[in-house]
């Protein structure tokens, strides 16, 4: 049964919590808060008790799927599973009791953390500076293309356009357009990589930059991303990588050595932060040397009496978020990196690279495969085969909630027709593998035999088939009181 709202379960009167009486004088509300800042009468809140608070909240917590409960393997999402050791150190008081307002004085360990992060992700993607203050992937992107347009104008011309390809994330065109650049995409080839005859027909003295995904959204290792590199700078643009993969780099390549000038990490994906349901992330951005110039105020600065944050940079891009970043979730990234090390970092990428291509190599027995190479941390499936039986990629992902296991990414990238996109990540056994293999196949045997059993799917979850395209028209997410 579907659970009822707290405001369907309150009773009135009945208190969650006590509090002692107040042992200071009491001020008037006008004289803490102006007058036009107050409200008339108290919020109408839900009135329960803790332990019936506590049970909601679990109840929606089983019904709900997330990492911790089954596997999760969206493509592009590295949602990997979190260490709770971050969780627990995340937690400690010096910590999870701070203000970004305190005296730098008294928040020096934080800030050192915070250093120690930003070298590390130097080292780890072989860049020059990075810039911790970003909030997520995307906000990351737009901080890249700001940085980028500020470079074009210290030289005298900002330029008109960046590039990427058809298999670019869909944040990548809205962060150029944001910050006020044409958007220009060229196909892929035939093999799922960079057409470079392509590249080069559009690369001129207007593009400011190119944006590329490495391993691209199909899974693929861009392997002429040298030749590339060396296109983009002779046309006096910048290169740009979407750091959404990196999860298949760690340890192996450095986007820095490939040639890249800037890249944004999302520490959520890559060095596990609890992802999902709208936060919380994190997507500092690296750059080149002589970019760094250009990285948001306020800058970390070690100076004789310690770390200081320092403003006033001429040509920074100044400040694009109202404090350092997301702290909390940097603090599990830097216990992410420490407890692995060097060599946990570059097994974390090998056995995704490993669960990825076990899986992919199974499933290619029922589903179609467009690109036949090994793959790299993940792979996209076409769902054609079916579909000429009238079942659709999103009834094959229904379907999948049956069996306890989330479906992958759908209908992504869009240059495959009916895409299944599936990353595994490092995290799973190969048990969990074949499980989910075993599904997959149960699924096509049902397609052939029972294909209405799909389109009225899922039937075991709490909430049955939706129709999606009402609820996004119609979206009703306020609950009015009687």
């Amino acid at each position: 049964m579907p659970e009822p709202l707290l405001f369907e379960k309150s009773s009135p009167g009945r208190r969650g919590f006590s509090l002692p009486p107040m042992d200071v004088a009491e001020k008037s509300r006008d004289s803490i808060l102006p007058r036009e800042f107050l409200r008339e009468h108290g919020p109408s809140l839900p009135e329960m008790s803790e332990p019936d608070v506590m049970r909601h909240y679990i109840r929606l917590s089983v019904m709900n799927h997330h990492v911790d409960k089954g596997f999760y393997p969206l493509g592009s999402c590295t949602m990997k599973y979190n260490p709770k050791v971050g969780e627990i150190l995340s937690g400690l008081e010096g910590f999870s009791q701070i203000h970004p307002l305190q005296s730098e004085e008294t928040v020096q360990g934080a800030m050192t953390l915070m250093e120690e992060l930003a070298a590390y992700l130097c080292e780890i993607s072989g860049l020059d500076a990075v810039t911790l203050q970003p909030a997520a992937g995307a906000h990351g992107e737009m901080t890249g293309i700001k940085i980028m347009r500020a470079y074009h104008e210290s030289k005298g011309n900002p330029r008109k356009k960046i590039i990427l390809p058809d298999s670019a994330h869909g944040t990548n065109p809205a962060s150029a357009t944001i910050s006020g650049y044409e958007t220009v995409q060229i196909r892929s080839g035939a093999d799922g990589l960079v057409d470079l005859e392509e590249l080069k027909r559009h690369l001129d003295e207007e593009t400011a930059g190119f944006m590329l995904t490495n391993p691209n959204t199909l899974g693929l290792f861009e392997s002429q991303v040298m030749e590339i590199s060396g296109m983009v700078h002779d046309a006096g643009a910048l290169f740009y990588m979407d750091g959404a993969n990196l999860n298949a780099l760690l340890g192996l390549a450095r986007p820095g050595d490939m040639g890249f000038d800037i890249v944004h990490f999302n520490l959520h994906k890559t060095f596990s932060a609890p992802h999902g349901g709208g936060g919380p992330g994190s997507g500092p951005v690296g750059v080149v040397s002589r970019l760094a110039p250009f990285l948001p105020d306020p800058r970390l600065t070690r100076t004789e009496k310690g770390l200081r944050w320092e403003d006033g940079h001429d040509i920074s891009v100044g400040k694009i978020h109202g404090f350092y970043g997301n702290f909390g979730v940097m603090i599990r990234a830097y216990v992410y990196i420490r407890m692995l090390g060097p060599e946990g970092l570059r097994q974390v990428s090998r056995d995704a690279i490993i669960n990825a291509n076990y899986l992919m190599r199974k499933l290619e027995k029922y589903f179609e495969l467009p690109h036949q190479q090994h793959h790299m941390h993940e792979f996209v499936l076409s769902g054609n085969r079916q579909k000429s039986r009238g079942v659709r990629t999103l009834d094959i992902a229904k379907r999948l909630l049956d069996f306890n296991f989330h479906a992958p990414t759908i209908y992504f990238p869009l240059i495959v027709q009916e895409a299944m996109m599936i990353e595994p990540t490092e995290c799973e056994s190969k048990e969990t593998l074949d499980a989910f293999a075993e599904k997959m196949f149960e699924i096509a045997e049902e397609v052939n035999e029972n294909p209405e059993c799909l389109k009225e799917a899922p039937v075991t979850t709490p909430v049955g088939r939706l129709d999606e395209g009402l609820a996004a028209r119609k979206l009703n997410v306020k609950y009015l009181l009687s």
